[in-house]
């Protein structure tokens, strides 16, 4: 990945023969279109201010970081393990983001998510 200027950016894209793709950003764009309200529709609620809106993206950070598996990251099973019904044996372990940076071992259930105890951060000292 390539940040800077376009005059910055551009020698180094065409060192490789590359060029500027924004498939990526669009995809993140649609992800958050999708889970934000305040993004992709008008709301009476949460989204009216910057604070609202910042609680909101927030909150889709974590989930999508915690909670969804991605199939990307999925992992092999050594082993397929059979399942209750009468579909096909699990081949894969879902994996998050959050589980790929070594942050967490589990997929979060947004239940386990909303009542995690967040840990205070340090607060600045008044004079």
């Amino acid at each position: 990945m390539v940040c800077g200027t376009l005059a910055a950016v551009e020698p180094v894209l065409s060192a490789c023969a590359w060029q500027i793709n924004t498939a990526f950003i669009e995809r993140l764009n649609l992800s958050f279109r999708h889970h934000v309200a305040a993004v992709g529709r008008r709301v009476t609620t949460l989204g009216k201010g910057e604070d609202g809106l910042r609680q909101q993206v927030a909150l889709y950070h974590a989930y999508d970081n915690c909670c969804l598996p991605h199939t990307r990251w999925r992992q092999p099973l050594l082993v397929p393990e059979p399942t209750h019904s009468s579909g096909a044996a699990k081949q894969w372990r879902p994996w998050t983001p959050a589980m790929a940076a070594g942050l967490t071992d589990r997929v979060w259930t947004l239940r386990a998510m909303w009542l995690y105890r967040v840990p205070p951060w340090p607060q600045t000292q008044a004079l």
